[in-house]
């Protein structure tokens, strides 16, 4: 079994996704008490994918964030570091453009694409910092890029109600349903290790990205972090 560490050595978290590539979407759904669908619709409603538009899914894995892009008519291609997880998403979407890349390195030109997004992907990244920079060389002047990440539950009981689980149950299902549970150790682990809302806006800025803000999914469980190439009005129903 492998198990990336939190350095996340780009070979051990490859290793790690290509060990659990053939259940990885059945297990997501699970350990996210049937979330993730919700989840993707939202993220959907945002980048408001169209015919003609040119999105890059990053850490795309088996194509499920790729799969309602596509769907709406997008020119999509769907990267991933991870041999494993592009082999089982050729299989579930024969449709999607897959290409195995990384995130720290885009094999694509500058001011390529409409919109970069990616979806519980960027906290398995080597360096956060050279991932988004990357992602707004490759986006358009007038783009965006659109970020959800697992972050931190905005309420403190909630919050530790959530943190148990990560810790002590998840871990539980994992060696149940999995063949390799210490990966979804790996990945509570990551989710408590990762900057709240604020702390990944202030990344975002940081690299150059304007007009960031985020909106918060069941909870702050989950939010979805905007940001565009260019100086935009801010979207009324998110944080700035």
């Amino acid at each position: 079994m492998v198990r990336a560490n939190l350095n996340k050595d780009p070979d051990d978290v490859s290793k790690m996704f290509d060990s659990v590539a053939n259940r990885y979407d059945f297990l997501n759904d699970l350990l996210s008490l049937g979330r993730t669908k919700a989840w993707r619709k939202v993220v959907t409603s945002i980048i408001a994918p169209k015919p003609g538009m040119k999105i890059l899914d990053i850490a795309a894995g088996t194509g499920s964030s790729s799969r309602p892009l596509v769907d709406k008519g997008a020119e999509v291609i769907a990267l991933d570091f991870s041999e494993g997880m592009l082999a089982q998403g050729r299989k579930q979407n024969k449709d999607i453009k897959f290409m195995q890349g990384d995130a720290l390195n885009l094999p694509f030109e500058e001011n390529t694409f409409d919109v970069t997004t990616i979806s519980f992907g960027l906290r398995n990244t080597s360096n956060t910092l050279t991932a988004l920079k990357e992602a707004l060389r490759v986006t358009k002047a007038d783009g965006k890029i659109v970020v959800a990440e697992f972050s931190h539950p905005t309420n403190l009981i909630f919050r530790k109600i959530y943190l148990n689980y990560l810790m002590k149950a998840l871990p539980v299902i994992a060696r149940k349903v999995s063949k390799n549970p210490d990966a979804y150790v790996y990945l509570a682990e990551s989710i408590r290790a990762w900057p709240d809302q604020a702390g990944l806006a202030l990344k975002l800025r940081d690299i150059g990205f304007k007009s960031v803000a985020w909106q918060d999914l069941t909870f702050g469980i989950v939010a979805v972090h905007i940001g565009y190439k260019g100086e935009v009005a801010k979207d009324a129903s998110a944080k700035p």
